[in-house]
Parts: structure tokens; C-alpha cells; sequence
């Protein structure tokens, strides 16, 4: 019982020292969450949007291309990311390791993502030098070299990380996972390619690729710091504005996750990892901030959800749970995860699945729901705006989600507009199903 009584006194010191901090920077966050946002168009038809910022000399941009890994012909798997590690690989006419002395000279930081539903790519440049930072950058978009030496080199590393995932019992029950429930669908392949389909990627292939998905109709940018519309206007130009005017993307269904799937991956390990899917919404949907209010209700909250409390804190089952809503273009759903003793692990999954019942047949309380949406209205700036990198990121998931650029000003009404009977519904909606299992680890009911 002492132990229970300390354990509450450092729960509410915890809580004590985390408000003291909140308040001694939410003023400056608050101010950013008013941020103005500026939409700036170049000459030649770039977008963007701005938020100028002059209390340090830095300049954050960050963008994307529509297409990502999806775009991957079939049998060149991983050839989106293997283009993504090669832009600062050799551009125009500086070899790769020339640009890279050029990258530091001018002290910029530039990095490009393969995602499945885009390319992504960002640079951080000292508002000095940020002539040579943008040469640099548009350099790299409209002429990678794709030179032999660095692509054998980065594809070297890609191999080896493939072979390592390979006897890694977690990334071969994601590959199971993402069959079980996607099929065929783009989104089963695995990012990275396999043994076989990079091996056979050419500087032909990545050419063509980099051609396809690189246009400016697929391109959405956010720049944050000290620059000023006019000045960005010029430099959107310069990197963006002498791109092909559309992408030639391959076209790619929207696919509902299949359910009631059960996925085992039998392992001798002493911990069994469990993930859960259930259906997701829409970022558009009208009942998307319910299901938000909802999710963080049910597991979305490190340390005030109904998860964290029951399999945690009442029975210390997983030093871990949580749920989150998946958003992707073509695809949604509602995942819980939770990694527990393997002799525990059937009776950490009947447990979450009483907790997700309940959920879906009362819903939950309105002392919850008043409580989470005071926190998911306050936690919003501290998690998004609390640097100029987080904030461009924020503004090019905004654009990409289409939300509009008053949407930061806008959102904590729609949350607070959410009323309790919507959250009831959409949680029956959701959490009703049968859903999709995986389990890593030894068969549920055996000793491990």
C-alpha cells in the first residue's frame, strides 16, 4: 500500500512539474499558434505557404511530391527510397563529393523521404546563405545525377538493412500484417524493396522515376523564417519552376484494411507483441474530430487513457498500449499496439478487446470528453509549432490533408463543437467490427 501512496505523490509531482513547464512556454506557443500564414505564388504558378519569422536567422523549407512508393513499378519495389538517398549523392556538374563540400559550406541541411503516398524532402539554411542553400536545392531536384558509384553504394546500405529485417521476428510479421490486411494493394510492398527487386534498379530507372513523380502539379511547399514573400517568390522559381507541369502518377485504388484477419508469427521470445485493427475515417469525414476525441479516450493518451489504465496501471501487463488513427490517401484505420509478457499475452488481448467493447457499446463519459478536448486544444502547439522545422511540417500536412490555411484558427471550435452522442456513434461505428489480429510471438496459451 506504501508503495501505491508513493507512487501517487510522484504521479502528482509529475503532474505538478509538467503544468509549470506548460505555462512557462505556452505563452510563446500560443502566439505561434496565431501565426500569420501567408500564400505565396511565384511567376511561374509555385505555392506556398509562409509564416516569415525573424527571431532566428534560419530558414525552414519543406515539401512534397504526390506519388511516393506507391509509384514503384512492380518487380522494382524500393526504388522510390533508393532515389530519395541519392539526391545529395551528385548534382549538375559537382559529383557527390563535391556537392557535399558545397552543402557544407554554405551550412545547410537537406534530407529527401520516400513515403507510400509521397516523396518527401526538406532544408534548413542560415537566412545568410540562403543564395547558395536554394542553388544547391533546386540543383538537386531538377538535376540529380544518379552516378553508378553512389547508387551502388546506397544500395549496398539498403541491402543490409533488408537482410538484417530479415531475421528480425517484428519487421517479417509487418510484412505478414500489411498482406494480411492490404492483399495486393501498393501499400503490402515493403518501402525498402527486397534482395531481388533492387538489385535490379537501374540509373535508367531512377531517371525515369525522378521524371514522372518530380512536376509541379504534384508539389505542395511551407516555408517558415527569415524570408520575406517577394524574396520567396524568386526562390520558388529558381528550385521548382522549371519542373514538368504534371506528374505522370500511376493510378492507385482506395482499399478498406480487411478484418476479422488473424495473424500469427510464431516466435520463442519472452515478450508478445499484440497490434489490433480496427476501420479508421477519413481525414475529411465530418465525424473525423469525434472519432480523434475518441481514439484519445480509448488509447491515444500516454498516461490518461482507458488502455494505459487498464493493461498498465491496474495490472501492469505492458510497460506500454496506445491506439492511433491511421491516415492514409488510400487507406484508414483504427491500430492498437501493445507488447506484453508472452505468458501474459492472451490475457493482455482479452483484456484490451473488453476496453475497446466497452468503448463501442457506452461510449464514453462526459467528464472524459470535456477533459480531452481541453488537452487536445492545448497540447496542438506544443506538439506542432514548437519549432520552425515542426511548423513548415504541420503547414505541408495541412495543405496535403486540404484543410486551408485558416485551419490552425479554426480547429479547436470544431473540437469543441464535437458533442457526446457523436463520439457514442462514431465509437460503435469503429470499434464494433471484428477486427484484424496480429501476434509475435509463442502461441497464445503456451508457457513461452
Amino acid at each position: 500500500m506504501r508503495g501505491s501512496a508513493d507512487l501517487g505523490k510522484w504521479r502528482v509531482a509529475l503532474s505538478t512539474l509538467f503544468l509549470a513547464i506548460l505555462f512557462l512556454i505556452l505563452p510563446p506557443l500560443t502566439a505561434r499558434a496565431a501565426m500569420n500564414i501567408q500564400q505565396v505564388t511565384s511567376p511561374k504558378g509555385i505555392t506556398a505557404w509562409l509564416v516569415e519569422d525573424y527571431s532566428v536567422p534560419i530558414i525552414a523549407i519543406r515539401f512534397a511530391f504526390d506519388g511516393g512508393s506507391t509509384q514503384d513499378p512492380a518487380g522494382k519495389e524500393g526504388l522510390a527510397n533508393l532515389m530519395t538517398g541519392l539526391f545529395d549523392e551528385g548534382a549538375g556538374d559537382l559529383d557527390s563529393e563535391a556537392f557535399q563540400a558545397k552543402l557544407d559550406e554554405v551550412g545547410a541541411e537537406m534530407s529527401f523521404d520516400a513515403q507510400r503516398d509521397g516523396t518527401y524532402g526538406s532544408m534548413r539554411m542560415l537566412a545568410e546563405q540562403r543564395d547558395g542553400a536554394f542553388d544547391l536545392l533546386g540543383m538537386a531536384i531538377n538535376h540529380p545525377r544518379f552516378d553508378q558509384a553512389p547508387i551502388d553504394r546506397i544500395r549496398s546500405q539498403v541491402l543490409s538493412g533488408i537482410i538484417a529485417s530479415e531475421r528480425d521476428p517484428n519487421t517479417i510479421a509487418q510484412t505478414k500484417w500489411l498482406r494480411a490486411i492490404y492483399g495486393a494493394h501498393p501499400y503490402s510492398r515493403p518501402d525498402q524493396g527486397t534482395r531481388q527487386s533492387i538489385a535490379t534498379i537501374t540509373p535508367a530507372d531512377l531517371a525515369a522515376f525522378h521524371k514522372a513523380n518530380f512536376a509541379r502539379g504534384g508539389l505542395h511547399v511551407a516555408v517558415v523564417g527569415a524570408i520575406d514573400a517577394e524574396t520567396l517568390k524568386k526562390k520558388l522559381d529558381a528550385v521548382f519552376g522549371d519542373l514538368p507541369e504534371k506528374p505522370a502518377l500511376a493510378p492507385v485504388a482506395d482499399i478498406a484494411p480487411k478484418l476479422g484477419e488473424q495473424v500469427a508469427v510464431d516466435y520463442d521470445l519472452p515478450q508478445t507483441s499484440l497490434q489490433l485493427a480496427y476501420p479508421g475515417v477519413k481525414r475529411q469525414a465530418p465525424d473525423f474530430f469525434a472519432a480523434a476525441l475518441m481514439n484519445e479516450i480509448l488509447g491515444g493518451s500516454a498516461f490518461t487513457s482507458r488502455l494505459y489504465d487498464e493493461v498498465r496501471e491496474k495490472r501492469g501487463l505492458a510497460y506500454s498500449v496506445s491506439s492511433g488513427l491511421v491516415d492514409h490517401r488510400h487507406a484508414n484505420a483504427l491500430v492498437i499496439s501493445t507488447a506484453t509478457r508472452s505468458d501474459r499475452a492472451a490475457e493482455t488481448l482479452a483484456l484490451v478487446r473488453k476496453v475497446v467493447k466497452q468503448m463501442a457499446d457506452e461510449g464514453p463519459t462526459e467528464a472524459e470528453l470535456e477533459a480531452t478536448k481541453k488537452y487536445m486544444v492545448g497540447a496542438y502547439a506544443i506538439s506542432n509549432l514548437d519549432s520552425s522545422s515542426s511548423i513548415a511540417s504541420t503547414l505541408l500536412e495541412l495543405q496535403l490533408d486540404k484543410l486551408g490555411i485558416d485551419y490552425i484558427q479554426r480547429r479547436a471550435a470544431l473540437i469543441n463543437g464535437v458533442t457526446l452522442d457523436q463520439v457514442k456513434a462514431v465509437a460503435k461505428k469503429l470499434l464494433s467490427p471484428e477486427p484484424s489480429i496480429m501476434v509475435v510471438g509463442p502461441k497464445l496459451g503456451s508457457k513461452g
